[in-house]
C-alpha cells in the first residue's frame, strides 16, 4: 500500500508539541514561583510572630503591632538584597 502523507506537506506535530511543552514549562515555572512566594510569607509570619507576639489578646497593641510592621519589613528588604545580588552574580556569569 502507498504512503499517502509523504507527498503532503503536513504541519509538523513536533512544532505544535514544542510549543505546547513551552507552555507547560512556562506554566510550572508560574506556579513555582507562586508557592515560593507562599513559603516566604509562611516563612516571615512564623518568624515574625515568634519575635514579636508576647501575650495573646482579644486586640493588637501598638508595640506589638510596629515590631511585626518592622520585622516583615526587614525580612523583605533583606530578600530583595539577597535576590537582587543573585541575580548580578547570575548576569556577571553569563556574560
Amino acid at each position: 500500500m502507498a504512503d499517502f502523507t509523504s507527498g503532503f506537506d503536513m504541519p509538523s506535530a513536533s512544532s505544535s508539541e514544542s510549543a505546547e511543552a513551552a507552555e507547560l514549562q512556562r506554566l510550572i515555572a508560574v506556579e513555582q514561583q507562586k508557592a515560593q512566594f507562599q513559603a516566604q510569607v509562611h516563612n516571615f509570619t512564623d518568624v515574625c510572630w515568634d519575635k514579636c507576639m508576647d501575650k495573646l489578646s482579644s486586640k493588637m497593641d501598638s508595640r506589638t503591632e510596629t515590631c511585626l510592621v518592622s520585622c516583615v519589613e526587614r525580612f523583605i528588604d533583606t530578600t530583595l538584597t539577597i535576590t537582587n545580588r543573585f541575580t548580578q552574580m547570575v548576569q556577571k556569569g553569563a556574560h
